[in-house]
């Protein structure tokens, strides 16, 4: 890969592929979005991939051109951090189904020169990570030196090794888990249903239209993003409190259905600024290829076997106010390791913001990361 060393640099291409999905189709051509940041260096050693979760994309540590916010890991990622550019090359590719440049719903059908909408296939974890070993080998990036990732990007690493476990040095797993919970396929179901009742998603073919299922695609942010925080943290940030008014009121109720609580009005925040970066069509497709997601099943149920033979070095890192992803799963995850005699180490961490502590300030699980990296040459 030719990269002149600059930091952030936005990559679209179209590849042939195809890729084989789960389903029995395949899917052709695919475009990629991606970033990358430092240099491949001569012998091609020095390659991390980091996946991103859910609502993430590919602008991991540069500015998002949207939002104009910083990445969203730049507590992670950049110079003279644990993921330094200086030291590695860095690659983080928007997933298949998603909405910032790779192929999605959004993405348009060549047979129809119109939107994909709900005729985009039915995806899962491995399917985007079989794509995206088809733009590391557009890349010539034969090998990882480490696949990095929280949350769905777990997910997504866990599902990098077991698939292609020759091509994966090493491995760091974040607030993730080898399987989604019915509990966790509830809260999806709960969002998508949101949009799907929006009047305006329209069958998933409101592309074009002036009114877009906004409300619906909110109210889903809304419902998830209470997953991704801790009842603790809540209660430290907001309280009981109530919200102060624009005509300088201060914390009274209206005794209607106004944002009374100031944790209404966060809720809501989230959910409005949510609807202006992503699409509601690729909030279905990703929620359901995680709700899919079953490491063991195509082991025979063994966990263990998904890792047999592995090389792979990992680390597993989870939070104690997690209840999303709780420790009990990374757990699940490091026995069958140990199971599969791969070499793993574990640590679960402290912290009051649940979930979302992965992407926040949280200096030990730097520390743990840059020290992992570099006891492998990293």
């Amino acid at each position: 890969m030719n990269d002149d060393g600059r930091f952030g640099l936005d990559r679209r291409t179209k590849l042939l592929g195809p890729v084989k999905l789960d389903s029995g189709a395949s899917f052709a051509p695919v475009e990629f979005a991606y970033e990358t940041y430092g240099t491949l260096n001569a012998d091609k050693s020095n390659a991390i991939l980091i996946c991103h979760a859910l609502t993430g994309d590919q602008y991991v540590a540069s500015t998002h051109p949207v939002t104009g916010k910083p990445g969203w890991w730049t507590r992670m990622v950049g110079e003279g951090k644990p993921v330094d550019p200086d030291r590695h090359c860095i690659i983080c590719i928007n997933v298949l189904g998603s909405c910032m440049g790779s192929s999605g719903p959004a993405s348009f059908d060549p047979a129809s020169d119109a939107p994909y909408g709900m005729d985009f296939p039915v995806i899962t974890i491995a399917d985007m990570v079989r794509a995206q070993a088809i733009l590391l080998d557009h890349l010539g990036i034969e090998k990882l030196a480490c696949v990095i990732g929280g949350s769905m990007g777990g997910m997504l690493a866990l599902t990098f090794v077991s698939l292609f476990p020759d091509r994966v040095q090493s491995a760091i797993v974040i607030a993730s888990t080898a399987r989604h919970s019915a509990q966790n396929i509830a809260f999806h179901e709960v969002g998508r249903q949101a949009i799907m009742a929006d009047p305006h998603w329209q069958n998933g073919g409101y592309y074009g239209s002036v009114d877009q299922p906004d409300a619906g695609l909110a109210v889903a942010r809304m419902a998830a993003h209470i997953t991704y925080l801790s009842e603790e943290g809540l209660t430290q940030k907001f309280g009981r409190q109530l919200q102060d008014r624009p005509d300088g009121t201060k914390g009274t109720k209206t005794f209607g259905f106004d944002a009374d609580f100031q944790v209404e009005s966060y809720l809501r925040h989230q959910g409005l600024s949510f609807v202006e970066r992503f699409d509601a069509n690729s909030y279905l497709y990703i929620t359901r290829a995680m709700d899919y997601y079953d490491l063991a099943e195509a082991h025979g149920g063994s966990l263990a076997a998904a890792f047999k033979n592995t090389k792979t070095r990992f680390c597993l890192i989870s939070f104690d106010t997690d209840w999303l992803y709780p420790t009990i799963e990374s757990k699940r995850v490091v026995r069958a390791l140990n199971a599969a005699g791969a070499a793993a180490s574990f640590v679960e961490l402290s912290s009051p913001f649940g979930h979302d502590a992965f992407l926040l300030d949280a200096p030990e699980m730097n520390r743990i990361v840059d020290g992992f990296l570099k006891a492998g040459g990293l």
